[in-house]
């Protein structure tokens, strides 16, 4: 038709994302209506300030990707709000059940406030960082805050739960940890960009396999260690593989060589049987999962003193293919934990083994945009870190939701953007902004490379370390 102009690269993006966050709204809104209809028989009170937050939410971060990353990937930022807004539905119903059984406060409130939060920071860091090749410049500052943030809760933490990963000031908690995966992965990419060709030398020749020259696995050795203190110290398993398990990709990434992969998983191997093995709060949580069923016996293992691994396959089993229907189970005898990383059983109690399934596809879609932009990225230091982001996502999705179905012992972390949670929203939401920031830089140049020479304009970069 004659007066209509053809969409742009970034115009057909956004109009992608703004009809995909519709469609995300009316799911987060039909399951918040289901939920309510089945506890109280009415819709939920606060049905008009969820929509509106949502809708304000979804909006507010359209509006500032547009401005700010226009070429950036249409599907992340969705992703990201359906997992946000399936999680308020899930504490908001969760509440209900928690006031009526145990007398607790709510917990919804809190988490959308977080919500904003991290949206904010999201655009604030589009808005801010214009070029993710900055941060190649800070990568051993960055690296050094997140030493300190790391073994900070070993000295200065609080022992909650068994495990030393939180920080309380001011009558706030922060979890570190979260951040700490960000600033390793920054820092892992800017450090292997600078040393790729040193550590993808090749070494002698065992088991029909090149290995690393000694003098090289000097960076594995360190990071494996620094794992090892943080399990030792602060008892956070799933920490502690994070860290070394990003390390690990990154490296094989750059290097393309499958021996690091294979030194590290038996690194990682040794390492954790020997924690396991002496350290006390991570051997009665290998007990707990050798045995979930024993917290019932008459003579315990040593250590076990939870049912929340029982009653977790309790939900499981309970929920079957298609679920008990959103608001018809009972997931709050699971106790706290429901609304942190067992709040997987809630999904899979109400929602069944397809609910389960579609949550664990939606993880493996951002985790795959992410490894996506890692092939589109033109610079070495975006590719690295678009895949230590999305390695960091999945490692992260991998230990919670394999330490709740029994596949691995508990590692005590927030399932992503799902669970309630301060710090792991705030932290995902930054991650979210760097993959957007990263998607938009490597579309640009896409497209100044169709335009041709002649309108590319070359942006200098400064590496670091030189």
């Amino acid at each position: 038709m004659r007066g209509l102009r053809p969409l742009t690269v970034s115009g057909a993006r956004r109009r992608t994302e703004a009809l995909l966050l519709l469609l995300v709204i009316g799911i987060a809104v039909f399951g918040h209506v289901s939920a309510g209809l089945a506890m109280n028989g009415e819709l939920p009170q606060q049905l008009l300030s969820f929509v509106i937050s949502l809708t304000l939410l979804s909006l507010v971060g359209h509006l500032g990707i547009r401005r700010f990353a226009p070429y950036a990937d249409p599907l992340i930022f969705p992703l990201a709000m359906l997992l946000t807004g399936l999680g308020l539905v899930l504490i908001h119903r969760l509440d209900q059940g928690y006031i009526e059984r145990y007398g607790s406060d709510a917990n919804a409130p809190g988490q959308l406030m977080w919500t904003v939060v991290g949206v904010a920071a999201c655009i604030l860091v589009l808005a801010l960082l214009r070029d993710h090749r900055l941060l190649q410049r800070f990568i051993y500052i960055t690296m050094a805050i997140a030493l300190v943030l790391l073994i900070a809760p070993a000295f200065f933490g609080a022992d909650t739960y068994g495990a030393k990963r939180w920080i309380i000031l001011f009558g706030f908690s922060l979890q570190p940890g979260e951040f700490v995966k960000i600033m390793i992965a920054i820092f892992f990419a800017g450090y292997l960009v600078i040393h790729r060709d040193s550590l993808a030398l090749t070494g002698r020749k065992f088991l029909g396999m090149r290995l690393p020259p000694m003098r090289q696995l000097g960076p594995i050795v360190t990071v494996w260690i620094v794992s090892m203190l943080v399990l030792v110290f602060e008892r956070d398993l799933g920490t502690s593989l994070i860290f070394f398990g990003v390390f690990v990709v990154t490296l094989y990434v750059a290097t393309e060589r499958t021996s690091w992969i294979v030194c590290g998983l038996l690194m990682a191997a040794v390492g954790a049987f020997a924690v396991g093995s002496t350290e006390p709060h991570v051997k009665a949580r290998v007990a707990a999962w050798l045995n979930p069923l024993s917290y019932y016996w008459e003579v315990r293992p040593p250590g076990v003193t939870s049912s929340q691994s029982a009653q977790a396959l309790f939900s499981f089993g309970t929920g079957g293919v298609s679920g008990t229907g959103l608001g018809m189970g009972h997931p709050e005898l699971i106790g706290f934990a429901g609304r942190s990383d067992f709040i997987l059983t809630t999904v899979g109690e109400e929602l069944g083994l397809a609910g389960v399934m579609a949550v664990l596809v939606l993880y493996a879609l951002l985790a795959q945009r992410g490894l996506r932009m890692a092939l589109a990225a033109r610079d070495p230091f975006g590719k690295l870190l678009a895949v230590g982001l999305a390695s960091a996502l999945a490692l992260q999705v991998f230990v919670v939701a394999g330490g709740v179905t029994g596949l691995i012992p508990l590692t005590g972390k927030a399932l992503p953007f799902l669970a309630k949670g301060g710090s792991s929203l705030l932290a995902n939401w930054i991650m979210i902004a760097l993959l957007l920031r990263i998607s938009d830089s490597a579309e640009r140049q896409r497209e100044a490379d169709a335009r041709g020479p002649a309108e590319t304009t070359i942006t200098p970069v400064v590496v670091a370390g030189r």
